[in-house]
């Protein structure tokens, strides 16, 4: 009986394990504390470093600092506990959204509450023939440059907002962006490509929108916008850096250009 009647009254007085407090002392240093209570002239702490009660004299301890310094402590694990929560949150909506993804690679748009596929669109060299007569004239090595183009004066996949999301699942994923389209003709540029003899050199030059891209899963990617998209033809590609190996998926957003 008296051993039990024992065991109740430590629990009783053993602090919560896990908070570290800072009990600071007038003469400079500080007393590492898991809690600590003021009782008259007399503050009585629990010793992390003793595992024991104990008690000061108040007139020792700076208290306003002590109380200061815990409420900043306070507010940050209390900022770090919001943004875990809403980690979690979010983790548990990309669960939720990697489900939807169709299982066969490609980029899909999603339409309201639709998933719709995008097409991806046939890439067409077009080489400078401005280039060309420059190397056949010019006995020093110039850049060999080429437009990488799509059919089409506008693409079949009409957006109806103006921050479009997608879905991305590809096995081979490098980079991911989102380009605005180059009008010429019957067709869009995507992108210029000028290789450097000499170097060896691939420059890619083309008009990227500023995009959030987040990670669903290995291979599966969302990505957006950041801004509102002005009314124009876009296009969602991946891509190597230097080795000229584009995939692009085209829409618009607003009306067609006429």
């Amino acid at each position: 009986m008296h051993l039990r009647v024992l065991i109740l009254v430590l629990a009783l007085l053993t602090p919560l394990s896990g908070a570290r407090i800072k009990l600071y002392l007038e003469g400079g240093g500080d007393l590492l504390v898991s809690e600590y209570a003021v009782e008259g002239d007399r503050v009585r702490y629990y010793s992390v470093e003793r595992s024991a009660w104990e008690v000061i004299p108040l007139q020792l301890v700076n208290l306003e600092r002590t109380q200061r310094e815990q409420e900043r402590t306070d507010a940050v694990r209390q900022v770090r506990r919001k943004q875990d929560q809403a980690l979690r949150a979010a983790e548990r909506r990309a669960r939720t959204e990697l489900h939807r993804v169709p299982l066969e690679d490609g980029v899909y748009y999603l339409k309201g509450n639709e998933i719709v596929p995008v097409q991806q669109a046939e890439l067409i060299e077009n080489n400078s023939k401005t280039a060309t007569l420059l190397r056949v004239l010019s006995p020093l090595p110039t850049a060999v440059k080429m437009t990488l183009e799509v059919e089409g004066p506008t693409s079949a996949l009409v957006a109806a907002d103006s921050r479009p999301m997608f879905y991305v699942r590809l096995e081979k994923i490098s980079r991911l962006e989102i380009l605005r389209l180059k009008a010429k003709s019957k067709r869009r540029e995507v992108q210029v490509i000028q290789r450097i003899p000499e170097s060896k050199e691939v420059i890619e030059t083309h008009e990227a929108v500023e995009i959030f891209r987040q990670q669903l899963a290995p291979h599966v990617y969302k990505v957006w916008s950041v801004e509102p998209l002005p009314s124009g033809d876009y296009a969602v590609i991946e891509y190597t850096s230097g080795e000229a190996d584009l995939r692009v998926w085209d829409f618009s957003v607003g009306a067609a250009p006429g």
